[in-house]
């Protein structure tokens, strides 16, 4: 079976998802996840994107509809209570500068931009999410946020700083994920997704001939012990129970084979799972570049371009989306997820000012490959989103209750 027969194949629905979808809402969302899917934008350029949620969104005759940050659309879902907290639901829109090579018979016309992170199927739930909130309410108003820019971590501090989520008392979104198949759904408590932050290290030192290597100070066997020495603040100076990762992922240094350098640089990331543990590392990625440096009578230079946060589940709000996929789904679809996940995600901007709860959405038709998001040949089977527009829903729902009669 090719990608595209197998993403109209996809898998049978729980059946009380599907019963949740008639033919017409299922016809409208499949149409709109593949017109943003053959139409990809990247992040804080996704103009036709957000014009064609907006029309999607003003189907359900929402109690405000507005654009935040630049190209990013809310809309404000109508509560059987005005005065019920607030609670929110997000979902991302931006796509990647990928080349698609999936075969689907949608593919990107855009080339070198595609749909490699599942964008595409988080903004079409979110729609369906509103679609399934206006015709059964939450105890209070709900707000669907289609936000811009996930994948340079952007995105959800530009929607923090329009303001439009000052009131929201907790906040669900979820990602989909083809190590899952359809119908499993993540909603564990605890560490997520890790922080992904990134540095550069300038090593100055004093240039000169290669046949002369005592009149200089060179920074390439700064670098190069720097290199290895990096690698030991995992394996020697975090708690082996606790997961992280430095890596290095550019050096440039030099011009000429017999020519010593005055400078090198080298960059990478700093991914870790909790706040503390990130602290450990950026300190001592910091401290071993100058150490290394002192002792090749360099200069370093160290920046860190500090990135999204770690994902931290709390509990509360976490057995409120847990509950809603049980309803659902049932306990035997409700699944762990088995490892750490030390990709970043910019939802954990939202999550240090609301509570809430980050879910893994399973995306794998049946017999199906497991493909890695950002790869050229990714997907998301279509039937997700159904998935994913009412777990999130009855989660909002679940949260907007229960914060309602504290």
């Amino acid at each position: 079976m090719t990608r595209a027969g197998a993403e109209q194949a996809g898998g049978d629905l729980p059946a009380r998802i599907g019963a949740l979808f008639d033919a017409d809402l299922r016809d409208r969302l499949v149409a709109l996840r593949r017109a943003i899917h053959e139409d990809p934008e990247l992040s804080f350029q996704e103009e036709r994107t957000a014009q064609r949620l907006e029309r999607a969104l003003a189907l359900f005759s929402p109690a405000s509809l507005k654009r935040v940050a630049t190209t990013g659309v809310v809309a404000r879902l109508r509560g059987e209570d005005p005065s019920a907290p607030l609670v929110a639901i997000r979902g991302d829109i931006d796509a990647l500068p990928v080349r698609e090579e999936t075969g689907l018979a949608f593919s990107s016309h855009n080339d070198g931009v595609m749909h490699a992170c599942g964008h595409d199927v988080h903004a079409t739930w979110a729609v369906g999410a509103a679609a399934l909130l206006a015709r059964a309410p939450a105890r209070g108003d709900v707000l669907v946020v289609l936000q811009p820019a996930e994948e340079t971590g952007k995105g959800a501090p530009a929607v923090l700083e329009s303001g439009a989520l000052d009131e929201v008392k907790a906040i669900f979104g979820g990602h989909v994920d083809r190590r899952f198949p359809l119908g499993q759904v993540v909603a564990d408590e605890g560490p997520l997704a890790a922080s992904a932050d990134t540095f550069e290290i300038e090593l100055v030192g004093e240039g000169a001939h290669a046949a002369r290597p005592h009149e200089s100070a060179d920074p390439i066997v700064g670098l190069g012990a720097l290199v290895g020495a990096l690698q030991t603040i995992v394996s020697r100076r975090l708690n082996p129970a606790i997961p992280g990762v430095v890596t290095i992922g550019t050096v440039r240094a030099g011009t000429a084979s017999n020519v010593i350098p005055d400078r090198a640089v080298l960059t990478g990331t700093v991914r870790a799972v909790d706040a503390l543990s990130r602290r450990l590392m950026i300190d001592e990625v910091r401290r071993i570049a100058e150490s290394i440096a002192g002792t090749y009578r360099l200069t370093a230079r160290v920046a860190f371009d500090l990135g999204t946060p770690p994902i931290v589940n709390p509990p509360k709000a976490t057995a409120w989306a847990r509950s809603a996929a049980l309803s659902l789904l049932g306990e035997e679809a409700v699944v762990p997820l088995g490892f750490l996940n030390l990709a970043g995600e910019d939802f954990a901007h939202y999550m240090e000012r609301i509570p809430g709860c980050f879910l893994r959405v399973g995306a794998r038709e049946a017999g199906g490959a497991t493909i890695p998001a950002h790869a050229s040949k990714f997907y998301a089977a279509e039937e997700s989103i159904f998935v994913g527009a009412a777990v999130l829903a009855e989660a909002a729902r679940v949260a907007s209750r229960e914060l309602a009669t504290r």
